[in-house]
């Protein structure tokens, strides 16, 4: 008779034998996965928001976890005077804070900045609006525009006028903890009734096992400065190399009303041309939760208008000088999209140069109540040239709000410029302009380059009956007035161009168009009339395709035809784009009735010139550079005691010494333990 270890030979059969039965009832018998386990023991968090780690080229701000994540007892602020627990009284540091916009002060975050070993980290969730909260600098982009160190050098440091008086420069601090934003919504309560379960001191007792935590993972790579951080990113030793940080930037919006030939580039004879201006980015402590409602939506929903009001007026009457719709990325980052442009005018890689620009029109930040700021560089010889230029655009200003129902209020000449794009042009050339914008001296935004500068700040609301498709044409009191500016600066505009003034009456805004405009950016971008246009999220093709609606011309093309208009005879993309609109969806219809624009809108490439120059140092153009990162995470779990903690691992590291015990006994007694006395083979019976 043969036994079972008759067909084993040594250790290493049963072994594998042994293994094979384990893989067998593990894969066949269990039906808990590494993934259903890690969901049983944590609660991911989906809707947060990162604080990220910015550089240039003197030093880094912003926030990072350590490479493995932080990992921290939750506690909830609900006072300035609950900071004591977690800063020294708490017994189980370190702990991750969870407190409501209401409390996400600069001397908050600043006590729990100097307790990093106490605090693992910060959670923001967003909530109510204080009464006014701006973490950007008093000076915003100092010594960056028309003002430096060289000329005026008071003005470059907002020695006279103190821009924006409520700035505590929050977003300019360095944080080496992370910090992140959370929507109130139902993780927050999630959130919220963990730490009320396990870890809320109730009466001055002691907190009982298990606690809540929280880890959150925004490892940032790069470090130091931007040359440090670009350094690194050139260095190639591997197949796949990983970037540390990227230049911030992104891409203008231009469109000329007669456009010219895009490969052709610098000084056109014969011409020239007003700028309209308005800036497209705004900024926040977390950047991603920034929406500039008043800082930069106003302004650029009022160009875009003002161009669409423009629209039949320079067709039916061209006027004599050409008009530039200019809309700039990167200006909250040291000018890096007007820097760009005029870099690219001065060395003859933009359409025209500095000395075809007759005027500038910029649109500041436009609320409700409009007063008109008026600038022009002081110092030069041919100062009187200038004054006259920007007087006679004020006065077509003034004379394009007959009618209107709002005032211009001019400053004189002693009032230094303001944060904006028309600084860098005056920076390269004494150039006539003004800039539209609803404060006289210092900005009156509460919420200046913050995340409460929204759709509430801006005072857009609704009935409360109304559907998402009905508020989308609900024409709000905010949308009025910002119509009525629209209107004057497309007036003003045609008459600085030479236009016919028999025209000038015909030009007027649309209130319907800017509510829409409003209401996608502001308070939901998934709506039917964003959609008519194009899916994107990004802010920049979101610009790109409204202007081209508004200002181009739909043709008859197929959407085959639309990318390749070249090999038709009478199209030419030497002067004009062509992108494939969505279209609306007609009553009673599932498809949608898309079309080819073809209008002169154009994406300019808007990153500053320091990274061309590989000057990571420079103090003439922006460097600020974003950080990269692997992943961002964030989850909750709860946490056992440390006596349990070190108890199990006790008991591990027990288990793991018998098991090599009785490893080592099987495996010196194997020639005994798994021996086979075999009968002889002629064996009788």
């Amino acid at each position: 008779m043969v036994s079972l270890f008759d067909s084993i030979h040594s250790l290493g059969d049963l072994v594998k034998l042994v293994t094979s039965i384990q893989l067998f009832l593990f894969f066949c018998l269990s039906d808990v996965s590494c993934n259903s386990v890690a969901q049983k023991i944590y609660v991911e968090l989906n809707n947060t928001v990162p604080c990220v780690r910015l550089l240039n080229a003197t030093h880094q701000i912003g926030c990072q976890s350590s490479i493995s994540g932080d990992t921290g007892v939750i506690h909830v602020l609900e006072s300035e005077a609950d900071l004591e627990w977690p800063l020294s009284k708490g017994p189980n540091p370190p702990y991750m804070v969870l407190l409501e916009s209401s409390l996400f002060t600069k001397s908050i975050m600043m006590k729990m900045k100097n307790a990093s070993s106490r605090v693992a980290g910060v959670v923001v969730v967003q909530k109510t609006s204080p009464p006014e909260f701006s973490p950007h600098t008093t000076c915003p982009n100092e010594n960056t525009g028309v003002y430096t160190e060289t000329y005026d050098h008071n003005l470059a440091h907002c020695n006279t006028t103190v821009w924006n008086p409520r700035g505590n420069g929050l977003s300019y601090e360095e944080f080496d903890s992370p910090v992140f934003s959370l929507k109130e919504d139902n993780e927050t309560e999630v959130i919220k009734q963990c730490y009320f379960d396990h870890n809320r001191v109730v009466n001055g007792s002691g907190l009982q096992y298990p606690l809540c935590a929280m880890q959150l993972f925004s490892h940032m790579h790069a470090v130091t400065d931007t040359a440090t951080c670009m350094r690194r990113s050139s260095m190639d030793f591997s197949t796949s190399p990983v970037m540390v940080c990227d230049p911030l930037g992104g891409y203008n919006v231009c469109a000329f009303i007669r456009p010219y030939n895009s490969t052709a580039f610098g000084h056109k004879e014969n011409e020239s041309v007003v700028i309209a201006a308005a800036r497209l980015d705004s900024r926040a402590f977390f950047l991603e939760d920034s929406t500039g409602a008043e800082g930069s939506v106003s302004g650029f929903v009022t160009l875009l208008a003002a161009a669409q009001a423009l629209r039949e007026a320079t067709q039916e009457a061209p006027p004599t000088r050409n008009i530039l719709f200019a809309f700039f990325h990167g200006e909250v980052f040291d000018y890096i999209g007007s820097s760009r442009m005029v870099y690219d005018m001065k060395n003859n890689m933009f359409v025209i140069d500095l000395d075809n620009v007759h005027s500038i029109l910029e649109i500041g930040q436009v609320k409700t109540c409009i007063s008109i700021n008026v600038w022009t560089y002081k110092c030069m010889d041919i100062r009187s040239n200038n004054n006259e230029s920007v007087t006679n655009l004020v006065k077509n200003l003034q004379s394009s709000t007959a009618g209107l129902n709002f005032s211009l209020v001019e400053t004189d000449f002693s009032q230094p410029l303001p944060p904006s794009s028309f600084q860098r042009l005056l920076r390269a050339r004494a150039i006539p302009g003004i800039v539209l914008a609803d404060h006289q001296t210092d900005i009156n935004n509460r919420y200046y380059e913050s995340f409460y500068d929204n759709a509430a700040h801006l005072n857009l609301t609704y009935p409360s009956n109304l559907s998402p498709e009905e508020q989308l044409e609900f024409v709000t009191d905010t949308a009025k007035s910002l119509t009525e500016v629209a209107t004057a600066v497309a007036r003003a505009l045609f008459k600085q161009a030479g236009g016919n003034n028999s025209q000038v009456n015909k030009i007027n805004a649309d209130p319907k168009t800017v509510t829409q405009m409003l209401y996608g950016f502001l308070v939901r971008s998934n709506n039917s009339w964003f959609q008519s246009s194009h899916q994107a999220n990004a802010l920049t093709y979101l610009v790109q395709y409204l202007l081209a609606n508004l200002t181009g011309t739909a043709t008859n093309l197929t959407q085959s035809q639309c990318k390749k208009p070249d090999e038709l005879p009478n199209e030419s993309t030497y002067l004009y784009s062509y992108l494939w609109v969505q279209g609306v969806v007609p009553p009673n219809s599932t498809q949608r009735e898309s079309f080819c624009v073809r209008t002169a809108v154009r994406l300019v490439k808007a990153v500053s010139p320091a990274f061309d120059l590989g000057d990571y140092i420079s103090k003439e153009y922006s460097t600020w550079t974003k950080s990269q990162w692997k992943f961002i995470k964030a989850r909750i779990f709860l946490v056992a005691s440390r006596d349990l903690e070190m108890l199990t691992l006790g008991v591990g590291v027990a288990v793991l010494f018998t098991s090599l015990l009785v490893t080592y006994f099987v495996r010196t007694k194997a020639d005994v333990l798994f021996s086979s006395v075999r009968e002889p083979n002629n064996a009788a019976y």
